[in-house]
């Protein structure tokens, strides 16, 4: 007979995170799950996910596609009626997900989007949609997908909706983004 690991300290780990807080207060009545509409594609329920984090089930978070299909809608938030911040736990748990490579490879993409999106933040004080998009086929490796989005990207160029060069705020203007972001970061975010 199988038992998987259990690690005892998931709970206290992610309660310590900003926004798990609460997580222990979770009472499974299933408010955030009959709300969340992107639920019917999770591989668990977030109701599900806040069990699994309970019974100390790390490997089965870590691993499930649920954190990366959240739509980040905060209906889930709206409905608790602990106030649990349900979205920010599904953000912490894509940190640790990616820390720990335990990334699904079905939402490979989604990874590499959230990778790209903080790194240009933070190279430039702001995104750029165009070194997002490249980076986003590029290192996604999904060649094809580019090849068939060549004529939108195109017809975006000609109307001046894809500049060719990044924006960057001024150096003052990164240097405040930076702070933001290492703030953030130390907090246990990003």
């Amino acid at each position: 007979m199988y038992a998987p690991a259990v690690d005892e300290r998931f709970l206290s780990e992610i309660s310590s995170l900003p926004g798990g807080e609460r997580v222990t207060q979770c009472i499974q009545c299933g408010s955030c799950t009959g709300g969340c509409p992107t639920a019917a594609w999770m591989d668990h329920s977030p109701r599900q996910i806040f069990a699994l984090i309970r019974c100390g089930m790390r490997d089965t978070v870590l691993r499930s596609t649920t954190p990366w299909l959240c739509a980040s809608c905060y209906t889930c938030y709206v409905r608790c009626p602990k106030k649990i911040k349900i979205t920010d736990v599904m953000y912490a748990l894509k940190r640790l997900s990616i820390k720990e490579d335990k990334v699904p490879a079905a939402v490979k993409p989604a990874q590499v989007m959230a990778e790209s999106f903080v790194d240009l933040v933070q190279k430039l004080g702001r995104n750029s949609e165009t070194d997002l998009m490249r980076r986003i086929y590029l290192r996604g490796a999904q060649f094809r997908k580019l090849l068939r989005d060549a004529p939108t990207g195109m017809r975006l160029f000609r109307l001046g909706r894809l500049p060719l060069f990044a924006k960057r705020l001024s150096k003052e203007g990164r240097g405040q983004i930076k702070r933001i972001l290492a703030e953030v970061d130390g907090m246990g975010g990003l």
